[in-house]
């Protein structure tokens, strides 16, 4: 990965976070902070799964990519909710 890609990414990865956010359906009471953080790691996980199934470089957008990536920030924000949320009681 080159270093434009790797900002890329990072820069992906806040609005993954954010949409794995809108996808979890409730409140989360987590911080903003620790949502944007599971969205850049959501976009790295999901562009090495789509690697691994060869789908992470296509003609036009990689929807394929995209899907995981926000599957796997939906997954990581409900999972993060529920720790952080029974911590916090």
């Amino acid at each position: 990965m080159e270093i434009t890609g790797f900002f890329t990414a990072l820069i992906i990865g806040l609005v993954i976070g954010a949409l794995g956010r809108l996808v979890v359906p409730g409140k989360q009471n987590i911080p903003i902070w620790l949502t944007l953080l599971i969205g850049v790691v959501a976009a790295f996980v999901g562009t090495l799964v789509a690697g691994a199934f060869g789908v992470d470089d296509t003609a036009g957008i990689d929807w394929i990519e995209l899907a995981l990536q926000v599957a796997f920030a939906a997954i990581g924000v409900a999972v993060f909710a529920g720790l952080y949320g029974r911590r916090r009681v």
